[in-house]
C-alpha cells in the first residue's frame, strides 16, 4: 500500500468521524453474548469510571497501514493479561484526547508530538470494571518507536488493517465464563484472540 493510498485512508476516516458513529448497534456485531449492563452506556447519568484508549494507525514496516495493541502484564488489576489498546484513566482536568496520548507515551513511549488526532469512536462500557472506554483515532506519519513500559506491558502487538478487514480473521467460539456458556466474536491476531472491548 503506498503512502499516497495511506493518505487517502487518512482523509477519509477524518471525514467520517465527523459524522453520527453507528454506535452501539455496531459495537454489539463484536460484542460476547449475553453481555449484561450493555445500555448502560447510553445512560447520561452513569458514575463510572472513565477512560481513553489511543487507536493509532501508522504506515507498517511493508508500507500497509498498521494500528498497535498491547497484552497488558499478568499484574495489573484490570484486565490482566487481556490485549487492548493502550489507554488508561482519565485524570483530573484532563481531555479524552489528553487521556489517550499520555497514556500511549506511557506505556509504549509514542511521542504525543507526532500523533495527528482524528476523532473519537463511540464510547463503550465494561461492566466487569465499571469502565467507560473513549477510543480516540489518531494517525501517525511515520511509524513510531515502540517501547515498551515493564510496568503494564507483557507484549508489543502490531497488525496491518487488510488483516483485520480480511473475513478469515473473524471467528466466533462458545465460552465459559461466570459459569455460563457465552458466544464470544474474536479477531485472530497470530496466537492471540483479540475479543470483548478490544
Amino acid at each position: 500500500m503506498t503512502a499516497l493510498s495511506n493518505s487517502n485512508i487518512v482523509a477519509k476516516l477524518h471525514a467520517a468521524l465527523n459524522f453520527p458513529l453507528p454506535g452501539l448497534p455496531v459495537q454489539m456485531q463484536m460484542a460476547p453474548q449475553p453481555r449484561p449492563g450493555t445500555e448502560r452506556i447510553l445512560d447520561p447519568t452513569l458514575n463510572c469510571r472513565r477512560s481513553a484508549v489511543l487507536v493509532l494507525l501508522y504506515p507498517g514496516e511493508d508500507g500497509q497501514m498498521c494500528l498497535v495493541l498491547t497484552r497488558r502484564a499478568q499484574w495489573l488489576g484490570n484486565h490482566r493479561g487481556q490485549i487492548s489498546f493502550p489507554g488508561g484513566s482519565m485524570e483530573a482536568g484532563e481531555t479524552i484526547v489528553v487521556t489517550a496520548l499520555r497514556e500511549a507515551q506511557e506505556e509504549l513511549s509514542i511521542d504525543p508530538t507526532t500523533v495527528e488526532p482524528l476523532g473519537q469512536l463511540s464510547p463503550l462500557y465494561l461492566p466487569p470494571s465499571n469502565f467507560c472506554v473513549y477510543p480516540v483515532v489518531a494517525y501517525a506519519a511515520q511509524r513510531p518507536t515502540l517501547i515498551p513500559s515493564h510496568d503494564e506491558v507483557a507484549e508489543v502487538i502490531e497488525v496491518s488493517l487488510a488483516h483485520l478487514l480480511s473475513p478469515t480473521t473473524r471467528h466466533v467460539e462458545t465460552w465459559q465464563l461466570h459459569s455460563q456458556p457465552v458466544r464470544v466474536p474474536f479477531y485472530a491476531i497470530g496466537s492471540h484472540k483479540v475479543w470483548g472491548a478490544t
